[in-house]
């Protein structure tokens, strides 16, 4: 059976390919029958469980959430979603403490949907937004582009993503300035301390 168009990359395309989902999520109703038709539907962007309470839907149902799938959670992070507050609550609040953390009141919800929203889409298009940051202080979990591809900072150097998973590493720079996929406001809560699942093949 073929991939459904239901995979995020790290720059947060919904495409099809075969490499697995370690998360769910969702960014609302943006499908129509079995076709992803919106980038969408919101600025809630979330990542979620994908086993909770014995909880089961069924795909593609009419005008219900369309489920996303992410390789990990680093991925889901560069794409612009924030975990869940109910299926992962432990996650959402460690996210969100950390985020205090940096600007030194607890941000509702909202507060943060809002500040993400700003930083992964240029107002008033669909189109990503990237940030150039120094690449001294980068935390590990960070997505960066290079040379227009997408790789992740982990264990002092980088591991290159692909639709077949992470294949290849390259020196990582330790001065001047990289183009960085992942939110600021995730690389703060990153840099803060929070546990970003990334999967084993990045570090290997």
């Amino acid at each position: 059976m073929s991939p459904q168009r239901n995979r995020v990359t790290p720059t947060g395309e919904i495409e099809a390919f075969p490499l697995r989902g370690a998360w769910t999520g969702n960014r609302g109703v943006i499908h129509r029958g079995r076709e992803i038709v919106r980038f969408h539907a919101g600025d809630l962007w979330i990542t979620c469980a994908l086993e909770f309470k014995g909880r089961w839907r069924e795909q593609w149902l009419p005008n219900r959430w369309t489920h996303l799938y992410f390789h990990d959670e680093a991925v889901s992070f560069a794409a612009g979603h924030r975990p869940c507050g109910e299926c992962r609550r432990a996650s959402y609040v460690a996210y969100r403490d950390a985020w205090a953390d940096a600007v030194g009141h607890r941000p509702s919800a909202t507060e943060m949907n809002r500040q993400l929203h700003g930083e992964r889409i240029i107002r008033g298009t669909h189109t990503r937004r990237f940030h150039d940051l120094p690449w001294a202080g980068l935390p590990d979990g960070t997505f960066v582009l290079v040379d227009a591809l997408p790789a992740l900072v982990v264990d002092g150097s980088l591991a290159l993503w692909t639709r077949a998973g992470y294949l290849g590493r390259k020196r990582r720079p330790t001065a001047g300035t990289a183009t960085v996929i992942t939110p600021p406001s995730t690389v703060t809560v990153l840099r803060a301390g929070y546990p970003v699942q990334v999967d084993e093949s990045a570090r290997h």
